[in-house]
C-alpha cells in the first residue's frame, strides 16, 4: 500500500487560536481511518485544509502527491456536516448535477441506493426529513470512484435504526483502493469498520495506531480509550 495522505508540519492559526499545531501523518491507501476528538479539537478544521477550503497557516499537505486543489477535487469525495445542496431540485436533479461535474460519479450506483432506501428520485430535496437529506448527501458521495473519501459526522443526523444500513453503505460502495476518514463522536456505531484511528486534541495528534493494536496494547476497545484520553 502506498501513501496517499501525506501532512509535514501541518498548522493553522486563526488570530490567537492555533487550531493545528505541527500535524505530521501519513495515511496509507485501503485503509478507513477514524478521526477522532472532542469539539474544537481541530477536526474541522483539517477536513476543510484537505479539500481547499482553507490554508495552512505553514506547513503542507499533500493528497496522491499534489496540494489542495483542482487535481485533488478531482480525487476527494467529501461529505461535510452540513448539505450544501439546494433544495428545491428534485434528486435526480441533483444526480444528474453530480454526474455533469465529476467523471468518477457512477449515476447507477446512486439509483440503486435510492431505491433500497425507498427515496425516489423525483422528491424534491426540500419535501425529505432531514435524516432522508442526509442519506441522499452520503449516497451521492459515496457513488463517487475517488481515491480519498472525507466524511465527516455521517450518521450524527440518522435515527439508530438506519446507522447500520449508512454504515454498510460505506464500507460496501468505496473503491477498495481508497481511503475513508471519517470524523465521528458516535465511536461505538462506527468502531467494527476502522482500520486505524487518529486521536486529535487541542490541534495535535496524540494517537495514531490500528484499532487491533489499541485492543492488544490498551486491551480496551477504541470508545474506552477514547473516553480515558478525553476525560473532563
Amino acid at each position: 500500500m502506498s501513501t496517499l495522505l501525506h501532512c509535514e508540519n501541518l498548522s493553522k492559526r486563526y488570530a490567537n487560536v492555533l487550531a493545528l499545531n505541527n500535524v505530521n501523518l501519513d495515511l496509507e491507501s485501503g485503509k478507513i481511518v477514524g478521526l477522532l476528538g472532542p469539539n474544537g479539537s481541530g477536526k474541522t478544521t483539517f477536513i476543510k485544509i484537505l479539500n481547499g477550503l482553507l490554508t495552512p497557516t505553514y506547513g503542507k499537505v499533500t493528497i496522491d502527491g499534489n496540494e489542495p486543489g483542482v487535481e485533488t477535487k478531482k480525487i476527494v469525495a467529501y461529505l461535510p456536516d452540513n448539505s450544501y445542496l439546494n433544495t428545491w431540485m428534485r434528486v435526480e436533479q441533483i444526480v444528474d448535477y453530480f454526474k455533469d461535474f465529476y467523471e468518477d460519479f457512477r449515476p447507477e450506483l446512486a439509483y440503486e441506493m435510492l431505491e433500497r432506501l425507498g427515496i425516489s428520485p423525483k422528491m424534491k430535496l426540500k419535501t425529505l426529513s432531514k435524516g432522508n437529506k442526509e442519506k441522499v448527501c452520503l449516497i451521492l458521495v459515496m457513488s463517487r470512484n475517488a481515491r480519498l473519501y472525507v466524511l465527516d459526522e455521517p450518521i450524527a443526523g440518522v435515527d439508530p435504526a438506519a446507522r447500520d444500513y449508512v454504515i454498510s453503505t460505506i464500507i460496501n460502495n468505496y473503491n477498495p483502493d481508497a481511503t475513508v476518514l471519517i470524523s465521528t463522536h458516535l465511536i461505538s456505531d462506527i468502531e467494527q469498520v476502522l482500520d486505524d484511528v487518529i486521536f486529535i486534541k487541542d490541534g495535535n495528534i496524540v494517537l495514531h495506531q490500528t484499532v487491533d493494536e489499541i485492543r492488544a496494547e490498551h486491551q480496551k476497545s477504541v470508545d474506552e480509550l477514547f473516553r480515558e484520553v478525553f476525560k473532563w
